[in-house]
């Protein structure tokens, strides 16, 4: 039967009431939900994506909002005070943390989440085995002293291949990188050379070489420039199908990355972890470990004021160190330590 106008008229109230019930649930949630914002390291990017995803699935109301542009801009956002908390490889020095602590009053604090490796990526055409690197053939390729693919130095660790006269094209970060710190901190620990001359640092003064942004772009480089050579996270070389070398640790053995080494190289510090946990274990000793292994940090705030966002990221961090270790290792990550996840949990609740 034709509906009366009353009918009609009825089920347009009806209707408008369903629209304002739902508008007005729709922002109740919106009130009660909550965007925390962080940027800073690309390094440990997949496995941070993966854990913002995990943790606003369990947590639908709380969502991380990160931006993968580097650790040197993620110190840098997080003094500044535009992100809730910045990310990096390279732990802030002395100064930096002065810094942050001079503009706001209050300390940052360093959590690290998983321990990665760094390794020496290359696209070499006609040469298909792992390649051998020492720190000798790593610092003077990088200090461009090091030209040619058949160079003795690195001929020397690569017998029986076949390597090619052409001459090495270098790729480096070309922004503010705890990549680049974690490589250069390696560099400065077996070239004296390297050392007096070019440092350790998120960004340093390259003698030699071609940038590119960010780890994703220091490996659109490589397999893209025949002869060249890089440094990448080794989720990144291991996700494009790049080769990757051995690197000669301080034991004097050929090391592959792979999670056992990048563990072996973290054991060494992890039973007396500073209480602040700046540390490098960089070149560590140990027959398996890999030489150019690290953690990576979140940088939290001491002194959070919004209590709702303080309150999330503890709780993200408790999972993190908890739940959040159980997704690592199909990313290419190692998991922390437990002596420094005891440590962890307890400096948590130095957040206030």
């Amino acid at each position: 039967m034709p509906q009366s106008v009353q009918e009609r008229n009825l089920m347009k109230r009806l209707t408008g009431l369903l629209f304002a019930a739902l508008a007005l649930a729709a922002m109740v949630w919106a009130a009660d939900s909550l965007l925390i914002n962080g940027a800073g390291a690309t390094f440990p990017n997949p496995i941070y994506t993966k854990w913002f995803s995990e943790y606003h699935n369990k947590n639908p109301k709380i969502e991380f909002n990160y931006q993968s542009v580097g650790s040197g801009a993620g110190i840098k956002q997080v003094t500044d005070g535009t992100v809730d908390f910045g990310a990096t490889d390279g732990p802030m020095n002395d100064e930096q943390l002065k810094a942050y602590q001079d503009k706001h009053g209050f300390g940052i604090l360093h959590f690290p989440t998983v321990l990665g490796a760094v390794v020496p990526t290359y696209n070499l055409p006609g040469v298909t085995a792992v390649l051998n690197f020492t720190p000798d053939a790593l610092a003077g390729i990088y200090l461009g002293k090091i030209t040619k693919w058949n160079d003795p130095a690195i001929a020397a660790a690569n017998k029986g291949v076949n390597l090619p006269a052409n001459d090495i094209v270098v790729i480096h970060r070309s922004d503010g990188s705890g990549t680049t710190y974690c490589f250069t901190d390696y560099l400065s620990k077996v070239s004296a050379e390297w050392n007096s001359k070019v440092k350790k640092g998120t960004s340093v003064n390259w003698p030699a070489g071609l940038g590119g942004k960010g780890n994703e772009g220091v490996t659109g480089l490589i397999k893209q420039t025949p002869n060249s050579i890089g440094y990448v996270e080794l989720i990144y070389a291991a996700q494009n199908n790049i080769p990757y070398g051995a690197v000669k640790n301080a034991s004097g053995a050929f090391v592959k990355a792979d999670l056992k080494g990048v563990s072996e190289a973290a054991a060494g510090v992890a039973k007396d972890m500073p209480a602040d946990f700046r540390v490098s274990i960089t070149n560590a000793p140990g027959k398996g470990a890999y030489p150019i292994s690290t953690f990576t940090w979140l940088l939290i705030p001491q002194k959070i004021s919004d209590s709702a966002k303080r309150d999330s990221i503890k709780g993200f961090l408790k999972w993190m160190l908890a739940d959040g270790q159980n997704y690592t290792e199909q990313l290419e990550y190692a998991k922390l330590p437990k002596e420094v996840v005891a440590k962890e949990s307890k400096a948590i609740n130095t957040v206030q």
